[in-house]
């Protein structure tokens, strides 16, 4: 595979790093400004992507005594123009979800946001960003969805996998029902606020197990999405599972369709089978690909998932998941190949179809 299959494409999935706590200093409020500087108030880095893990960057994706992304002009020489890209989606992972103090997870996600906007996008007319929100308290994340989503550059939202509760909560919804009504997708990252187990059986001993067991995250957070009634409370909602793997998802389905039928008197309002509603309103980015290797079989797995439409592109960009420039998997057809890359994503983000369409 070869840049000029992703030239054009639309990345669903690019890690811009916070270079460290200074950096978001002037764009928090003079309180929270002082109270960083007076206690010390250390990165908010997480152990989803360990500094020096291989799978944090590639080699010659690392930054010279600085965290991987944060360079905005390394990124738009190997992302941008590296894979010919027409549009790519920023989703900082600086862990705002770590913090107890929901007033400075707040400020935080603010500060976060107003970084983005101003040191990525007023500087690169390319990139567009999901917005960081504060999921400690549902009522100031929509809050921070509500300042955000006139800039029409925030094409998402952004949620970590595991936190302190399954995301189909109705406490949550707050955050959905702001998503909804500014037509932003819900994206939600692997990785959280590293506070429970990532196994329902308790704490793994490494971090290969950690990685490996984020899918089985992602799992209980989409059933939890449909069963509590999220895509029947908000039907305009689009969710997209980002670094969640993909290839579980026919066996994961045909598990949770089986039971549904079953058990569907104690969840009314779940009045259609979960197979459509997740056909319907989920997505699942590209890397990493956990297929087989042999095209024809990864085919077959698309062709169990049951549509076309479910697959956005992205390179995860500066975590390693592929070699070089092969960011899609080898002789995929073209037809499937400009679904992934160009046409889902604008089905899936309105804002980027009006930006295309000016």
């Amino acid at each position: 595979m070869n840049a000029m299959a992703t030239t054009g494409a639309i990345d669903c999935d690019i890690h811009p790093a916070v270079p460290g706590p200074a950096a978001l200093l002037p764009y928090l409020p003079p309180q929270w400004r002082d109270m960083v500087v007076q206690r010390g108030v250390h990165d908010l880095e997480t152990i989803t992507y360990p500094r020096n893990s291989p799978l944090t960057a590639r080699p010659d994706w690392r930054v010279p005594d600085g965290k991987a992304g944060s360079d905005l002009g390394q990124l738009r020489a190997q992302a941008l123009d590296g894979f010919g890209l027409r549009y790519a989606i920023c989703n900082c992972l600086y862990g705002v979800q770590v913090l107890f103090s929901e007033d400075m997870a707040a400020a935080y996600a603010t500060a976060v946001n107003d970084w983005l906007a101003a040191e990525w996008l007023d500087r690169e007319p390319r990139l567009r960003a999901s917005i960081v929100v504060p999921v400690q308290n549902p009522e100031m994340a929509a809050a921070e969805i509500e300042r955000r989503a006139a800039d029409r550059r925030f094409v998402q939202v952004l949620l970590p996998a595991q936190g302190d509760v399954p995301l189909g909560k109705r406490s949550l919804w707050p955050i959905y029902a702001a998503a909804e009504r500014h037509g932003l997708p819900v994206g939600i990252h692997a990785g959280g606020s590293y506070r429970h187990p990532i196994t329902p059986v308790g704490w793994p001993s490494y971090h290969t197990e950690d990685y490996v067991d984020q899918a089985q995250g992602m799992q209980t957070q989409l059933t939890s999405l449909v069963c509590e009634g999220v895509f029947s409370k908000f039907p305009e909602l689009r969710v997209v599972m980002i670094e969640s793997g993909f290839t579980w998802l026919p066996a994961f389905l045909w598990r949770l369709e089986k039971y549904w039928r079953g058990l569907r008197m104690e969840i009314p309002w779940v009045d259609r089978s979960p197979s459509a509603i997740i056909r319907d309103q989920v997505r699942f980015t590209l890397q990493p690909v956990d297929g087989p290797p042999e095209a024809a079989d990864l085919l077959k797995v698309i062709e169990h998932m049951g549509s076309e439409e479910l697959l956005l592109f992205s390179t995860d960009y500066p975590h390693w998941q592929f070699d070089g420039d092969a960011a899609l998997p080898a002789t995929l057809p073209p037809e499937l190949m400009r679904r992934i890359t160009v046409e889902n994503p604008l089905e899936t983000y309105p804002r980027l179809r009006e930006a295309i369409a000016s």
